[in-house]
């Protein structure tokens, strides 16, 4: 067994990488596909040798389930890297970084510093693998390890990174909706940390989180917050931003996807994403 193999996380909230990996690998090889990451292979390949089949086979039944929207989802963000750096951000925090490589093939300016914060487990995977790919990332790359319910900032510091200048802050899902007491401090602590025209998304969904596949999501990783929760409706994100320092505009799904090369179907226009700029 090599070394990732034996490293990689087959339960836990760090397992959801994998099907995020299982994802971009499948859109890779589409000659339509929205983007192309060539190391998500590499992850799959590592990973499915530490599963048992069986486990492995339900692994790939859920990322089928979540591939349309997550893999749209993936190129969404790749939209937002490409205008935050177009607007001056030269800092990139990734908040729950799983198996990301953007760093690695997006060609990001070589002025660019990505930060990438997650687990230990999630690092003792990822890192063997990519050593092995043997594919250098096109920007600094500086990893954090830590758990953004405990203390992330001082490590994020220890790293080199700026208060001072400008940073886009991505969020792909670990934080959830901001409506539970250590998402706004996550949250609040990234105001403190951003310099004026920094960036920062918060999703907003409405989901039945009894839906078959995020009952299925949960009982495969073993986290009983691994579905997501409709926000209490008295609590108000944009309001709450604009309040701690942030200029919001909220963007639909529909009006993100509009212009993309695939059908994506219409969804509930309350659906989308908060774009926050810090003042």
């Amino acid at each position: 067994m090599t070394e990732a193999a034996a490293k990689v996380p087959v339960d836990g909230v760090a397992v959801t990488a994998i099907g995020v990996a299982v994802i971009r690998e499948r859109e890779s090889l589409r000659p339509d596909r929205l983007y192309n990451d060539p190391l998500a292979a590499a992850f799959v390949t590592a990973a499915r040798a530490g599963f048992e089949p069986d486990r492995w086979a339900r692994m790939e039944e859920i990322a089928d389930q979540f591939y349309e929207g997550r893999t749209i989802g993936v190129r969404l963000v790749d939209d937002r890297f490409r205008e935050a750096i177009e607007a001056g951000c030269r800092q990139i925090v990734l908040l729950g970084a799983g198996l990301d490589t953007r760093a690695h093939r997006m060609s990001l300016p070589a002025d660019v510093h990505v930060y990438e914060i997650d687990l230990p487990e999630l690092f003792a995977f990822k890192e063997p693998v990519l050593a092995a790919a043997g594919v250098p990332p096109t920007c600094p790359r500086h990893v954090i390890v830590a758990d953004l319910r405990e203390d992330w900032r001082t490590p994020l510091l220890a790293t080199g990174f700026q208060p001072d200048v400008p940073t886009y802050w991505v969020d792909e899902g670990s934080l959830g909706y901001l409506n539970q007491d250590w998402n706004r401090r996550v949250v609040r602590t990234i105001t403190e940390l951003s310099a004026p025209a920094s960036r920062f998304g918060a999703g907003r969904m409405v989901v039945d989180p009894d839906a078959p596949q995020y009952r299925a999501l949960k009982d495969f990783v073993g986290e009983s917050n691994s579905a997501p929760r409709n926000p209490p409706p008295d609590f108000d994100v944009e309001a709450w931003l604009q309040e701690i320092g942030w200029t919001t505009e909220f963007r639909s799904w529909n009006s993100m996807t509009a212009d993309l090369p695939r059908p994506t179907g219409t969804l509930d226009p309350r659906i989308g994403s908060i774009a926050a700029i810090r003042r």
